[in-house]
């Protein structure tokens, strides 16, 4: 086999990444073995720009496209969490939720269609669905982070967005240290509820060593995190048109087709979420031949979040057309009052606890000089339940007589709306101890009767309601693999193997009527913690009280909502899920006219066989639940090639091409069979014989759904001109080929048919329906589209433009996206789950001397996303995006010559310094907002020492 001379810039930069100790295997380690070591400076460099020429290396070696981040010492990456520094990166951008960067788009495609996994095994995440939380895993664990925008043949999680390895350190390999890590959290705004904090803190331990003559190697890592967000939030519950009576009575014209808002739910929340992680990395090398890798981690995890305020009817939904307007601009009413309300006091607070454990044990042999047999055996599991409970108060119960009604004034902003006094009726002061009682004002309940017809619970009693799903999830991965070199012209290596793996998620959705003990009266508020301000929407505040405390202690009487909820144990649910992949892979190694060319070519065959239970549920004519035990489930088997080919043309120049057929697993949620069945009680229909007048209709899952698939193409061309000096740009397009939309389809409704229930009660007698069809809304796939785009970047280190500029450095890319998917029938909705049609991202840095200094900046335009709604659903939603600024600034004392202090390392960190807010609006028009949300800035002081 002809040998070729490597790149000298990329083997300095590997033997600097290998004397770190934390690269990944090369795909061709006998390359650096060819270099004269004459030529090669061995550069050892921590900080930036170590972390700058690890990456770099890491992305030159590779042949496929792939983006790197290398963290800058042991337990050190460039950010407090994963989803930052990874949204800092060419054609990734990030989510915040909750005041946090948590979702993670690639090249327009948010978590849930991303493959992540951690040391090359699929990772699970903590949510609804199969997307991973990025900031829930500790950054002090992690050496190296790829991203793999095009696959190869023996990456088992690709997916159509892109894969995400997270790369533990190697301890046979790597520096022998002991380090901690220590943070200091504090929140720019103060605790907004009186029993929580604005300040937490971060601590780890990392402990790297090798044992028996080098033949055993023990990486360990503790970590544990206190950190808080204060939150403002004003969510409006949509848009309605303005009616023609509130039109006639309005101070100005409205035109047609003019919307007002509905109304708002308003809080101040405080939040802390504790992360206690224990990792471990065990390597033993009995021999020259065997090497056992052993690797755990666990983590456990709570957040406790408090939402205080009110929420309040609107014009239309809360006073119907009661209420003037004062002025409309362009189809939007911007101002006017309403009054003739009752506001209802919340105070929600929010426990979240999860558990992952995930456990792996690898055997390596070398079978001879050429070949290498690999066995993988891995286990994930996660626990996760959510309280989330809502306690109503107000100036009374329901149907009380002589209770005081609120009014309002309301101006639209950029930020949502913002209330003021009414122009003639005195406000409710809803800080009043003396006047707001723990009872619902608003009759939101069900009544419920018995079988006589009489109440056996009224709408009057539900004074809170607490959500309580539960989530287990797991997988069971066996991997077997073989790979070796041959001399067979172009191929100078062959990788195949087979992988299995077994999956199953489940929920419970429990959830529960509160009753307080007062019922029929109400009673004072016990032990009131304070006001919670409300200023941010024009309103003095509220009171503020422990409703979590009161409910674990019993203090309310409960009702289960199953009985009357279709969406209880109609989103109950196990789902399973069965993958055998075989996969084999050619290493393609050659020159043609004095171009050195790499590659790979190669196959995956994928069996999947997925089955479900759950129920499907509906009501009788007095509200009672029936539920039905449903099933369903498919098989299928998807072929997927792929290709990747790196050509270097020229010293430190590449270009790149791939070619694959990806592909995304159904989400876990939508492959539910669950039916929610209605059933109109209503003769007219009952009797109907037209389809359009069925009494009949649904809304379910698909446990039939194929995945996602998309036919990709990538051509990238890279130029290396230093350690840590390099511009790129790619294009790529992705031909969507299976997309799920949710679609309204025909169905059968036979099954479900319960004679007691689904009948005429009219003079005539009971009777069955005429027609047993309707429509079922379901997600569906079949649909096709695109997503294509550009990715400039670039890496600059200032000593090239001068001299005097030495330890400067700029990195910057650019992300220019279009795409869509086909609507469903009936709807408009074309947009991909994180597809920004501009993302920048920019950081400057110095370092010299052992002071650094960084400035990081990030820009996405808007965003189709995810809220929670009601019963803790997933709805979607419009995030406007945004600009966050985040800077650091440092000292490294081993530069300083004082020996005591030369393995200290302290930062100064300060994140969302211009206080970027996060905004949701409904459609098309971004004035019509209905979701803002200010976290203000974070600053952490931190510290790492190595002995």
């Amino acid at each position: 086999m002809t040998q070729f001379k490597p790149n000298l810039i990329k083997a300095a930069l590997i033997s600097s990444g290998m004397a770190f100790g934390s690269m990944p295997a090369m795909a061709q380690d006998t390359e650096t073995d060819q270099v004269d070591e004459s030529m090669v400076e061995v550069i050892q460099v921590s900080g930036i720009r170590g972390s700058l020429q690890r990456a770099q290396a890491i992305k030159m070696d590779n042949t496929s496209i792939v983006e790197a981040l290398s963290a800058e010492d042991i337990g050190k990456l460039p950010d407090t969490s994963i989803a930052e520094s990874l949204a800092r990166l060419p054609g990734l951008a990030g989510e915040r939720r909750n005041g946090r960067t948590s979702g993670i788009s690639v090249r327009g495609f948010n978590e849930n269609y991303v493959g992540t996994t951690l040391n090359g095994r699929e990772l699970l995440g903590m949510g609804d669905n199969r997307g991973v939380e990025f900031d829930l895993y500790p950054t002090e664990i992690i050496s190296n982070i790829l991203v793999y925008k095009t696959p190869e043949a023996g990456m088992t999680t690709q997916s159509i967005g892109g894969s995400i390895d997270l790369q533990t350190v190697k301890p046979l390999t790597a520096e022998s240290t002991m380090t901690i890590n220590g943070t200091y959290e504090q929140n720019k705004e103060d605790a907004l509820n009186p029993d929580f904090d604005d300040n937490g803190h971060r601590l780890s331990f990392n402990y790297v060593d090798q044992f028996a003559d080098d033949t055993l190697g023990v990486a360990l890592t503790i970590a544990t995190m206190e950190s808080p967000r204060q939150e403002q939030q004003s969510r409006i519950w949509g848009y309605a048109g303005v009616s023609p009576d509130a039109a006639a009575r309005a101070d100005v014209d409205i035109p047609e087709g003019t919307v007002v808002q509905a109304g708002h739910d308003s809080f101040a929340r405080s939040a802390m979420m504790e992360r206690d992680s224990i990792a471990t990395v065990i390597q033993w090398a009995p021999s020259d031949k065997l090497t056992l890798q052993f690797d755990g981690l666990y983590i456990d995890f709570l957040e406790d979040d408090a939402r205080r305020g009110l929420e309040e009817g609107g014009p239309e939904f809360g006073v119907g057309s009661a209420y003037t307007v004062t002025e409309v601009q362009n189809g939007l009413a911007t101002s006017g009052y309403y009054d003739g309300f009752y506001s209802v006091v919340r105070n929600d607070v929010r426990q979240q606890e999860a558990e992952l454990t995930t456990l792996a044990l690898n055997a390596e042999y070398l079978l001879n000089d050429n070949w290498t047999v690999n066995a993988d055996i891995s286990s994930g599991k996660v626990d996760k339940t959510i309280t989330d409970v809502e306690s109503y108060s107000g100036v009374g119960r329901a149907g009380t007589d002589g209770r005081p009604l609120a009014a309002r004034s309301w101006q639209m902003t950029s930020n949502g709306v913002v209330y003021s006094d009414h122009p003639t009726v005195d406000p409710v002061d809803l800080t009043d101890p003396s006047l707001i009682r723990l009872a619902g004002p608003q009759a939101w309940g069900p009544t419920i009767l018995n079988e006589d017809g009489d109440a056996v619970y009224f709408s009057d009693q539900q004074d809170g309601f607490v959500n309580k799903p539960v989530f287990e999830e797991e997988l069971n991965t066996y991997r077997l693999d073989a790979e070796g070199f041959v001399d067979w012209g172009i191929v100078s290596g062959v990788e195949f193997g087979i992988v299995y793996s077994d999956r199953t998620k489940s929920k419970v959705n429990n959830g529960a009527y509160l009753t307080a003990p007062e019922y029929p009266g109400d009673g004072a508020i016990p032990d009131v913690l304070g006001v919670v301000p409300m200023d941010f929407v024009g309103i003095n505040g509220v009171l503020a009280y422990d409703s979590l405390g009161l409910y674990n202690s019993g203090y309310y009487s409960e009702l289960d909502a199953q009985l009357v909820q279709a969406d209880r144990l109609g989103d109950t649910y196990e789902v399973e899920e069965q993958l055998t992949t075989l996969y084999g892979k050619l290493n393609i190694d050659t020159e043609y006219e004095g171009i050195y060319i790499r590659g790979n070519v190669g196959l995956q065959i994928v069996n999947a066989d997925q089955q479900s239970t759950g129920f499907a549920t509906t009501s009788d004519s007095l509200g009672y639940v029936e539920a039905l035990p449903v099933s369903g489930g498919t098989d299928y088997t998807d072929v997927l090639p792929t290709l990747n080919l790196s050509a270097e043309f020229a010293e430190g120049q590449f270009v790149r091409l791939g070619l694959s057929k990806v592909l995304t697993r159904p989400r876990m949620d939508d492959m539910r069979p669950n039916s929610q069945v209605t059933f109109s009680f209503n003769d007219s229909q009952i009797l109907s014989d037209d389809p359009d007048n069925s009494p009949w209709g649904a809304s379910s899952g698909n446990p039939e759904l194929k995945p996602y698939e998309a036919n990709q193409f990538d051509l990238a061309y890279e130029n290396y001109f230093s350690e840590t000096g390099y511009v790129a740009v790619s294009f790529f397009y992705k031909d969507l080929k299976n997309w799920h939309r949710s679609n309204a389809v025909s169905q059968d409704f036979t099954e479900f048919y319960i004679p007691a229930i689904h009948q005429s009660s009219d003079e005539t007698g009971n009777q069955a329906p005429v027609l047993f069809v309707g429509e079922n809304s379901r997600p569906q796939d079949g649909y096709e589209g695109f997503v294509r785009g550009w990715e400039v970047q670039g890496s600059l280190p200032g000593e090239l433009l001068h001299d005097s500029l030495e330890g400067f450095g700029l990195f910057a890319s650019a992300t220019f996206l279009d795409g869509y998917a086909d609507a469903a029938p009936g709807t408009s909705e074309t947009r991909i789950p994180g597809l920004s049609d501009e993302n920048y991202s920019m950081t400057v840095f110095y370092e010299n001397a052992g002071f650094e200094f960084r400035v990081a900046a990030t820009k996405r335009t808007d965003y189709l996303s995810e809220t929670r709604g009601l019963s803790l659903a997933l709805s979607d939603s419009t995030n406007q995006g945004g600009t966050f600024i985040d800077a650091q600034i440092g000292y490294d004392f081993s530069e300083s010559g004082i020996e005591y202090l030369e393995g200290l390392r302290v930062t100064l960190q300060a994140q969302n310094i211009t206080d970027e807010d996060d905004i949701q609006s409904s459609g098309a028009d971004s004035r019509q907002v209905t979701l803002y949300q200010h976290y203000g800035a974070n600053y952490l002081l931190g510290f790492n020492y190595s002995f």
